[in-house]
């Protein structure tokens, strides 16, 4: 969450700041409810005064002897007009609280204005799109004749998954594989497995509830459970209520889970294929560091999410994404767009945000800063590192030969037992 400090301090710096996301912060109504909090916590604290100095007298007159039953009435009035204060000062602290939670992150000077993806800034592209003598397949055409079973997915399942089976579920493995070996071995991330059910709160802490409920899959029960969106959830959620000490940062962790979503903001978005689905597996990657460091650490991030792209010889663009574009709980996001050769244009297959410390105020996410001695909170960044069912799209499309065969990357033969081609 947005410090909230700078909330009481500079309000309409802070609307000006989120209007750029195309935010409206209704600064009247932020300010009157602020100002009810802090009167009423003033009453509260003075009731609380009020009531200690009356104990005392009431212990003192029992001392010496004297009738108290008139000190102790009093006091029991008093106790539950604090009582009534204190209620509504919860309410009023709940109110405050959701507001700020449902506050977007602040974005960095360097984030480009804009309101959509068309003001997305292109920063760099590397390698050619390959030129086919022949008119490419999508992913689709190409995976049915190899393993990729929509129709089977659907009896079972439903509209958005799919079943792999036989050299295409080893590829999908393969990728999953290399991406992990590449970061540990290469990048010297520390490798986790981690819950895929979650509580609310651990959604709550890297901003996904209470904005996105309506994307994420609940399950019944006491207590209640939600499908990770992304491993980010579970990685970030590892420092919660944490003061880590200096020398442990940065804290570089990877991870590779399935990601459920209910795309329910994406109806009628890419129906076919493998492009966007309730169920997709992601390797990702998830930084904390110091709060001087994390802008560094941003592009080390996206320069590691890049490496997998750049070992499997697939063109690709970065963007930077606009003021409007760019994620809720981040302050700056690259976005790596792969080249699909049956669309004739990049789709996103890795999005790498800086939250700074968006994420770690609402986790309770801290560092102790040798300079002051104080817990402070650390700044948390996440990118995918990449989406595996994604890079299988990209592999089919941009390694397919004319008879329908797709040859596979070199970098993943190690992990295919010897397998160069799926037929």
């Amino acid at each position: 969450m947005i410090d909230p400090k700078l909330l009481r301090s500079d309000l309409p710096g802070v609307a000006a700041a989120l209007a750029r996301r195309g935010f409206v912060l209704d600064v009247a109504a932020f300010a009157a409810l602020e100002e009810q909090r802090k009167a009423t916590q003033i009453e509260a604290d003075r009731l609380r005064a009020e009531r200690n100095a009356h104990a005392k007298a009431v212990g003192q007159a029992k001392s010496k002897g004297q009738d108290a039953a008139a000190l102790l009435a009093a006091g029991e009035s008093l106790g539950g007009h604090l009582q009534r204060v204190e209620q509504q000062l919860e309410v009023i602290q709940a109110q405050v609280s959701d507001l700020q939670l449902g506050l977007p992150n602040l974005l960095h000077s360097s984030v480009p204005d804009g309101r959509d993806e068309a003001a997305n800034v292109e920063v760099r592209r590397w390698g050619v799109p390959r030129q086919f003598h022949f008119t490419p397949q999508d992913h689709v055409a190409l995976g049915e004749r190899v393993g990729m079973d929509f129709e089977a997915a659907g009896r079972i399942s439903g509209a958005r998954f799919v079943v792999l089976t036989g050299g295409l579920a080893r590829l999908h493995r393969a990728l999953a594989q290399f991406m992990l070996d590449l970061h540990v071995g290469d990048h010297e991330y520390r490798e986790a497995y981690v819950p895929y059910l979650v509580h609310a709160t651990a959604l709550v802490g890297t901003g996904q509830l209470p904005k996105f409920e309506q994307d994420l899959f609940a399950v019944s029960g006491d207590p209640g459970f939600f499908l990770i969106p992304t491993a980010e959830v579970s990685l970030t959620n590892l420092v919660r209520d944490q003061i880590l000490p200096p020398e442990e940062l940065p804290l570089k962790l990877v991870a590779h889970t399935p990601c459920f979503r209910s795309e329910a903001g994406a109806a009628g978005k890419d129906t076919r294929g493998m492009i966007r689905q309730h169920q997709f597996d992601k390797v990702e990657l998830v930084h904390i560091v110091r709060p001087e460091n994390s802008y560094a650490a941003l592009e080390e991030l996206t320069s590691h999410a890049e490496a997998v792209l750049k070992a499997l010889e697939l063109p690709y663009r970065v963007l930077a994404l606009c003021a409007g574009d760019t994620g809720f709980g981040a302050a700056k996001t690259y976005d790596l767009e792969v080249w699909l050769p049956s669309q004739q244009r990049f789709r996103e297959i890795s999005s790498c945000s800086n939250c700074e410390s968006f994420q770690a105020r609402r986790l309770q996410a801290r560092w102790r800063n040798p300079v002051t001695g104080k817990p402070e909170p650390v700044h948390t960044l996440n990118g995918s590192g990449v989406a595996v069912g994604r890079a299988l799209v990209a592999v089919l499309e941009n390694y397919q030969q004319e008879d329908g065969t797709i040859t596979v990357p070199a970098v993943l033969a190690p992990y295919m037992g010897g397998v160069t081609q799926l037929r």
